[in-house]
């Protein structure tokens, strides 16, 4: 698959190579969780501290990801794709035979973290923004969602079943190989060079683009609701598979939930991004912030057994990330896409925060108190906080004053 210099990467390449992408990227790292118990217990170590290494990762990634955006809307992803990729076989190598906390921390946390951000949503909706005409734009970060939702699908169970067959060493080691294929799929995503169409041209710096989004309210309030999103999905995501061991459920009920996560996720975020190109992105955002809380509250009320664990997970799935494409939407709405990398690093960076302090929070209460409900309690708070914010957004297109001839 190759591009020419003056032409743009057609649609069914953009969203093969980008999909089967964020697939092996974000599969990967939704089974982190079905590791917790075998690491700890084996290497004896508590469970804060593996969350600790994880809230590492997710801050990492955020973090990284808005320089990874810079770089990738200056030099274009392919560069950006092929040093995550080779980060993340790394990081997981390195995952495997990590003596202490604090390497763990470091290959696991700052490592992998980095490796995400160079190989997930900001890098590729930076691709789909550029090269994807604006009427289609919504509806294919829905499928680029999407596809990372299959890949929880599709790679939670294979982890289980490597763990279980190979032992969780050897089961690292194993994704380490696979998600370098990652590299022969960047060499799809080579775009044109900057410049070459009119619908990238920039006719602002980094830091003007930076201070015009820091300056817009509605851009402050996505990133605030954003923070939400990345607090409950990664606490759910991490901290699940433990919380049902410990209500006297099987590991395999676990991995089936967190499959079903990433099979209805496959539909939520499709139906989010089609939607997106014909309903208010904003009213769409507060009825999955919301929707999240009640379910998160109903899951508490009632006695829990699978079939509760399965109905909670399917429909926690359908709105798993059906914030991603509706968030990264509105921000190429307003600023255009020039910038979309780097301003959906920084939006995702709120993301990152919020989950650094889920997945803490989840394994410092829990050996605090023995127990997650406080955390639970938390996330149903800041869902209906999140749906609230999100209301007043605007999501047309930035007003700049026309520049004046010299």
């Amino acid at each position: 698959m190759t591009s020419s210099s003056s032409q743009p990467l057609s649609l069914k390449q953009v969203l093969i190579c980008g999909a089967m992408i964020v697939t092996l990227s974000m599969g990967i790292r939704h089974g982190f969780g079905l590791w917790l118990q075998p690491i700890t217990q084996e290497q004896g170590w508590s469970r804060q501290a593996f969350s600790l290494a994880i809230a590492i990762q997710n801050l990492s990634w955020g973090v990284i990801g808005v320089f990874a955006g810079m770089l990738a809307d200056k030099l274009g992803a392919f560069r950006v794709l092929l040093a995550g990729a080779v980060l993340y076989a790394l990081g997981l190598a390195g995952m495997a035979f990590s003596p202490t906390p604090l390497m763990f921390a470091l290959t696991a946390g700052v490592l992998i973290g980095a490796a995400q951000a160079g190989t997930t949503y900001a890098v590729i909706y930076g691709v789909i923004g550029r090269q994807i005409p604006a009427e289609k734009r919504s509806w294919a970060m829905g499928v680029a969602a999407a596809a990372g939702s299959f890949g929880q699908f599709l790679m939670v169970p294979v982890e289980g079943q490597l763990i279980a067959r190979l032992g969780w060493q050897t089961a690292l080691l194993v994704l380490a190989a696979m998600v370098l294929i990652i590299v022969p799929l960047a060499f799809g995503l080579r775009e044109p060079r900057h410049g070459a169409t009119s619908s990238v041209r920039r006719s602002q710096t980094i830091s003007q683009a930076m201070q015009e989004a820091f300056k817009y309210p509605s851009f402050v309030l996505l990133t605030a609701g954003y923070f939400v999103c990345g607090f409950q999905v990664v606490f759910i995501g991490v901290h699940m598979p433990s919380y049902l061991r410990d209500k006297g459920l099987s590991p395999e009920v676990a991995s089936y939930a967190l499959a079903l996560i990433g099979l209805f996720n496959v539909f939520g975020t499709y139906i989010a991004g089609s939607l997106g190109a014909r309903l208010a992105k904003r009213k769409l955002l507060a009825t999955i912030y919301i929707s999240r809380a009640v379910a998160i509250a109903l899951f508490l009320i009632v006695p829990i057994s699978p079939m509760t664990v399965y109905v909670f997970a399917s429909v926690m799935g359908f709105l798993w990330l059906s914030t991603v494409p509706l968030t990264s939407g509105i921000v190429a709405q307003i600023f255009g896409v020039a910038h979309l990398s780097m301003l959906g690093g920084i939006v995702f960076l709120s993301h990152q925060v919020g989950s650094f302090l889920g997945v803490w929070l989840g394994g410092y209460l829990y050996d605090r108190t023995g127990s997650y409900d406080l955390v639970w309690y938390i996330a149903i708070a800041l869902g209906v906080c999140a749906a609230l914010i999100n209301l007043p957004v605007k999501e047309g297109a930035i007003v700049r004053p026309t520049p004046q001839p010299a």
